[in-house]
This record gives C-alpha cells, structure tokens and sequence, in this order.
C-alpha cells in the first residue's frame, strides 16, 4: 500500500466529489488534513456512517442523527487516523445496517446500477472499488462486509469476534457484530488490520476444507468462478473436500432469534420515538424482535459455543473452510426492494446463507474477488479460518492476489460514470 501523500489524497478526494452524485457512496465529506507520520500514513479511507466521530454524530443509514453515547471518537476512527490515515468522509449504509441487498439505499453497483451493491457497508464497498479510498471501515453482523465485497467485487475483512473494538460504533446485535475492513487487495488490508487489532498468529495457512455441497447449491457460473480462486488456493494448500451445508444451516434458529432479539434491544426505541423515520421492514423486524423475550434469546446465546465447537471439529485437522460468499448471483436491485413487483423476499434470506453461521460462531473471515458470473458482475470466495487466525487469511487471500487480477479490475461502468460524474 503505497502512501497517497498530501496532492495525492487531494486527487482522491477531488475525484470522490466529482463522480458520488452518481453513485451516492458517501452521505458526508469532510474537509481533508494532512496526514500525520504512521503506518498507514497517506492513505485515503471511508468510513461506514455508524461510527462516533468528533466532527460528526453518525446516523446509521437514517436521516437523523443516532443518539449520543458516552464515546465521541470510536476507536476504529482514533486508531486509524492516529495511524496516518485520512477519512475523506462517512459512507452510506442500509438502514441501521439491518439490511443486506444495499436496495434501501441510494448506492449504486459501480459495476452494473442495476443491480444491488451488497449491504449492509454499501458505500464502503462502493467507494473502495471505485477507486475512491483505498480502504473503507465496515461492520458485519451477518455478512455485512462479505456480500458487498462480492457485490462491487474488493476484498473483505470479517475479524475474529472482538478482536476490533467496537466502542464508539453504533451496535445492531452486539453478539454478532464485528468491525472490518474493505479494500481491492488483501495486501492493503494488512497494515491497517494490524492497526485496529493486536493480532500476532501468523501460522501460514496448510490445509484446507472445500465445504463441497456449498458448491453443489450454487449457480453454475458462481461455482465456476469460484474453482478458478479454489485452484489458485490449491497450489500451495492441501485441500480435502466435504460436505458441510446441514452443520451451517443448523445456526439459522439461533442466529437469527439474536439477531432479531439483540437488534430490537439496541433499536426497539425507534418505534416509539420516531416511527416515521423508518422504513415498513425494519419497523416490523424490530416488533419481531421485541417479541423474543430475554429466556428464547439467553437460549439462543447459549448455542454459540457448541455450534463452534460443532463446526471446529468438522473442519478437523483444516486451517481454513473454503465456500462461496453466496450460492445465488448478485441479484437485480428491483428483486430485493419491497416497494417492486419483481420483489423476491427470499432473495433476502439467501444473500447471508453462507455469512450469517461465521458471525454466530465468532470465526473471522475473508472474501476475495475470484471471477465474474455469467452476467458479468464479480464473484467472491469466502475463506474462512479459526478465531485468531486473521493474519494467515490474509496472507493467503494476498498470495492469490499475487498470482491473479481480478481484484484489480476496473468496474465496467467507471467510465460511464466518469463522464456523467463530469456533467453533474
């Protein structure tokens, strides 16, 4: 990760305000600081607009402010900019980040606006595979930064549960969240991962477990892409193939009764305060959690540690389990917005079927771009590994990177955009 340097930054930023009217990946700039000595000094980066920050109180994908907490400086924010980075402003998000397509937002794909750019960090995502910042602050509580990684086609960082504080960040289901990273290549993500948490195991990366009828259930132009990234992956992996859908599924009652009762717990106030603000759906998601009385959601809690354990001692002697972001392609944006005939809302539900289990067991995760579908618009791999080993996935999404592009490819529609950008 080469530092942007003070005209450098500036040309980022220039460029993020010219061509945003079209994409909408930014809900607030900021006015640019010179960068202070660090390891991640000169590096232009958004960040999701749930974070406390002294300039700004963040919103949460809503149009008001979120309510003051005790933490006017996420730590996110502070370890970052102590590092030298510089925030060119706050990305959009869905709806307290309790939505997973990117419809109920004014993002657009830069690879194809018709279709959804993933949520619910969708203009981190955007704004990192424009070429706008090089890096984008994100959460995920269930998939939040692995499906639009797969949706604008950059790299994800889903850490270890807790190994980046979350103090200063807006919550959705405290259980579950994380706070991650986004940028093109896994090599850029490194230096600022190891800014936001104390990680140290570096055990590089040896055997693998390709979860094969994960595979089976997925289109066939996502399982195409995806063999391309397995095969690179294989080069210097020993890889085993096995089932392991039905262990992954098993999470579903569990992790969705946290989510829904967690998120209703954080944000059930907004039904009373200002029901007006918010959209249908996320009224009536946060009455069904409402509903979860504490006993169902202690329950609930209850299973994390065993389905960890479940899902560690299937993977055996593995590093890592290997499987798709999603079996479905990025879908239409008009198919996962309620307010359209062409709604599909189990579109929705399959968007995080293979992300949500990773949150509810607190194994951190990466995504990588592998590929595109049969459509053109990119395809992602998720990797994922045991808690602490952040370091070894990275190092192995980077060592694909190394003998491949496709986290390198410019969206198709950049330069489409850059001309209506010029116009606006």
């Amino acid at each position: 990760m080469e530092p942007a340097g003070s005209t450098g930054i500036a040309a980022y930023a220039a460029r993020a305000r010219r061509l945003d009217p079209v994409l909408h990946a930014f809900v607030q700039f900021r006015e640019l600081e010179s960068p202070v000595p660090g390891p991640l000094s000169g590096v232009p980066y958004a960040a999701k607009d749930i974070f406390a920050a002294p300039d700004r109180a963040p919103h949460g994908g809503l149009e008001l402010p979120l309510p003051p907490t005790d933490c006017r400086y996420a730590d996110a924010l502070r370890l970052m900019d102590e590092a030298g980075a510089v925030r060119l402003g706050y990305a959009a998000l869905t709806e307290i980040a309790y939505e997973p397509s990117g419809a109920n937002t004014l993002v657009r794909n830069p690879w194809n606006p018709d279709f959804i750019p993933g949520g619910s960090s969708s203009g981190s995502a955007a704004a990192v595979a424009s070429g706008w910042v090089v890096l984008a602050l994100g959460s995920d509580t269930a998939g939040s930064l692995r499906i639009p990684a797969q949706g604008c086609g950059v790299t994800a960082w889903k850490p270890t549960h807790a190994a980046v504080s979350m103090r200063g960040a807006m919550p959705l289901a405290p259980s579950l969240d994380t706070v991650g990273l986004l940028a093109r290549g896994a090599a850029d993500i490194v230096p600022a991962a190891r800014v936001l948490a104390a990680l140290t195991d570096q055990t590089p990366v040896r055997t693998g477990v390709v979860i094969g009828d994960a595979f089976a259930a997925a289109h066939p132009s996502v399982a195409r892409a995806c063999q391309d990234g397995i095969d690179l992956i294989a080069s210097g992996v020993a890889l085993a193939r096995r089932d392991g859908l039905a262990l992954i599924e098993s999470a579903d009652a569990a992790l969705f009764t946290i989510l829904q009762g967690e998120a209703a717990r954080c944000h059930g106030g907004l039904l009373t305060h200002v029901p007006d603000a918010i959209g249908p759906v996320l009224r009536r998601r946060l009455a069904k959690g409402l509903d979860i009385d504490d006993a169902a959601l202690a329950a609930a809690l209850a299973q994390r540690a065993p389905l960890a354990a479940a899902f560690s001692a299937w993977m055996g002697r593995s590093d890592v389990a290997i499987l798709p972001v999603m079996t479905i392609r990025t879908p239409p944006a008009a198919e996962c917005d309620p307010e359209r005939a062409e709604f599909h809302p189990r579109t929705l539900y399959e968007l995080s079927r293979l992300t949500r289990f990773v949150n509810l067991i607190g194994f951190p995760a990466v995504a990588l771009p592998v590929g595109f579908d049969d459509r053109g618009l990119p395809i992602a791999l998720q990797i994922v590994g045991r808690p602490g080993a952040d370091l070894a996935l990275l190092a192995l999404a980077a060592a694909v990177q190394q003998r491949s592009d496709w986290h390198g490819r410019v969206p198709d529609a950049i330069a489409g955009l850059a001309h209506e950008g010029a116009a606006e």
